[in-house]
């Protein structure tokens, strides 16, 4: 494997990892999820930017530091990072400084998971918006950024961190491992099939619904992988059909949120729409030139 696949992949696990296990933040601080509580957004920032590049991460963010007072804030240390990450990753990995920042805000009723990325370089939108969903997030902007390009990982402890604020439900920590187990399988899945990282998100955003909403048994999970992975165009090994059952029959034993799951999968459906890839018939526009070039060589 060379340097740079395994770095991504590395981080992949990273993105992983920090995006739930870190929502427990310190024992101190409970962490919830569901419906705001408030319309006040909030802000995470890197507690080891400069000056300097906390004014650039305050631009990206659209944010203007004279109107602080307007915000919920948290701040996410290294400590913290590796307080959570330690387990999963050698410390090196990791970095001595927390950098990205992010800011979560109110969204309009049924606008689902809106999450956008700036200078973050590995953490795609929809692994965000998948492991916000697995823990009970709706109707939410999201705003990922850093002062230059990183991989994020600050953030990812920050973006539970500022929901955990707005909200009122508890997260168990089995919730917490579902979801750490979901965003390792589906960040492993898209640096090891040749699908496009969206339509590896909408098969796993909607094997997690089917799942959640009893349309599939633990039994039925192996022929639902099967039928889905068709769906979106995903080919899978035996050893990652393995992996993704695992995943489903750890998330059926969770209480999971319906109607936010619904929301994500549909919310996936519609962006895989936009970018050309056909669910139905589980082909995507790069397979299907894969397939011309192979059958005029």
């Amino acid at each position: 494997m060379n340097s740079t696949k395994f770095t991504r992949k590395i981080t992949a696990v990273l993105c992983a990892a920090l995006m739930i296990t870190a929502t427990a933040a310190a024992a101190s601080v409970p962490t919830y999820a569901g419906i705001f509580t408030g319309d006040k957004p909030y802000l995470s920032l890197g507690a080891d930017l400069t000056a300097s590049e906390k004014q650039t991460v305050y631009s990206l963010l659209g944010v203007d530091s004279s109107d602080l007072s307007d915000y919920g804030q948290e701040t996410v240390t290294n400590a913290e990072e590796h307080e959570y990450l330690d387990d999963y990753i050698p410390s090196s990995q990791i970095g001595t400084r927390a950098l990205s920042s992010v800011l979560i805000e109110k969204g309009d009723s049924g606008s689902g998971i809106q999450v956008e990325t700036k200078n973050i370089t590995y953490c795609t939108e929809g692994m965000y918006q998948n492991a916000l969903a697995t823990v009970g997030a709706k109707d939410i902007k999201v705003t990922v950024v850093g002062p230059t390009e990183i991989s994020g990982t600050a953030a990812l402890v920050g973006a539970i961190k500022a929901y955990s604020g707005m909200t009122g439900k508890h997260v168990s920590d089995s919730q917490i491992d579902g979801a750490v187990d979901e965003l390792t399988t589906t960040g492993d899945l898209e640096q090891n099939t040749d699908a496009d990282p969206a339509a590896v998100e909408g098969m796993v955003a909607d094997l997690k619904e089917q799942v959640a909403s009893g349309d599939v048994d633990n039994s039925e999970i192996p022929q639902a992988i099967e039928e889905t992975a068709s769906k979106y165009g995903v080919t899978l090994t035996d050893a990652q059909k393995q992996q993704l059952q695992s995943l489903l029959e750890k998330l059926s034993g969770l209480d999971l949120n319906l109607s936010a799951l619904k929301s994500q999968a549909s919310q996936l459906m519609d962006k895989l729409g936009d970018m050309g890839i056909n669910v139905e018939n589980g082909k995507n526009l790069w397979q299907r030139f894969v397939s011309w070039i192979q059958s005029v060589m």
